[in-house]
């Protein structure tokens, strides 16, 4: 079988790609019948495979994805052709759940803006910032409690927080309290936890009606997918005062981030690196590979979507 690579992925990642399957790297420009032979793609959430690719790759059998997300992959599309599709779930949902609450800590307690003040001389010109909020017994909302929403829950739970979530349905085997609608979670909580999947069906669950309900004194903290939040609506919330800050680690149009967004104390923006560890990355590349030497030796996958 023949291996192709689409996309950028991490370094080491391609480079075992290529010295072990001799894959080859899609270029941004092909020929329709330059890589007919191609049964197996490799790329990321950031990437993708779309329907039109598929299409020029009229043997393409797999789709491998480096990242839990696949959401820049046609996946319908895939089961309509045949393509089995596999993804890099569980290993990293420690280091995203770290990262929602490292973002949550921040932005509460405003601990970057704090640095920002200390760097620019303002502490001894202007004296202390403003008083920041507590986290500790916050009411803490998550929309979507599945494996990375499980385990921000856990680590919050921890500092006493009072946790209720946002499902399609409710679960039968956490003590949480349910909310039956982002709405009405929004309007509960001190802080919005947004870990559900990307994709058509999540696309603005996060709309200007919840940033309204989350209020002037609510905090939004995103690391599932940009296209979960009405980005529009959530800076023009945050640029007049409706909203009392956000953490976010992803973004509408990666790697665009909205400029309005950059002179807000209230806000902490970082570049999608919810499991940007080097322990993570690479027992997901790990999976990667095992899921592409499965895949060649008898036509299945270990995780697949």
């Amino acid at each position: 079988m023949t291996v192709l690579q689409v996309g950028p992925l991490m370094p080491a990642l391609s480079t075992a790609l290529a010295a072990r399957y001799d894959a080859r790297e899609l270029p941004d420009a092909f020929t329709d019948d330059e890589f007919d032979d191609v049964t197996v793609a490799v790329t990321s959430g950031r990437t993708g495979v779309d329907a039109a690719l598929m299409k020029r790759l009229p043997a393409l059998r797999a789709i491998i994805n480096f990242g839990v997300g696949y959401d820049t992959t046609d996946v319908a599309e895939a089961g309509r052709r045949g393509i089995a599709v596999s993804n890099t779930p569980d290993v990293l949902d420690d280091c995203v759940a770290d990262t929602a609450v490292g973002l949550t800590i921040d932005v509460m307690r405003g601990l970057s803006a704090a640095d920002r003040h200390v760097r620019r001389g303002d502490w001894p010109a202007h004296g202390n910032p403003p008083l920041a909020r507590k986290v500790s017994g916050a009411r803490v909302g998550i929309l979507g409690l599945g494996r990375i929403g499980l385990a921000v829950a856990t680590r919050l739970t921890g500092f006493g927080c009072d946790i209720s979530y946002h499902n399609r349905t409710e679960r039968s085997d956490v003590p949480y309290r349910y909310a039956g609608s982002v709405t009405e979670l929004a309007g509960a909580v001190d802080v919005l936890i947004v870990t559900v999947s990307g994709g058509a069906h999540t696309r603005h669950l996060v709309s200007a009606d919840v940033l309204a309900a989350l209020g002037p004194d609510g905090f939004l903290v995103n690391v599932s997918r940009g296209s979960v939040v009405d980005e529009d609506a959530l800076v023009a919330a945050l640029v007049d005062g409706r909203l009392a800050g956000a953490g976010l680690d992803t973004f509408a149009d990666e790697p665009h981030v909205p400029p309005a967004l950059f002179g807000l104390d209230r806000v902490v923006l970082t570049p999608h690196l919810g499991s940007g560890t080097v322990e993570t990355r690479q027992a997901m590349a790990d999976l990667v590979l095992a899921n592409l030497d499965r895949f060649l030796a008898d036509g299945t996958l270990v995780t697949p979507v």
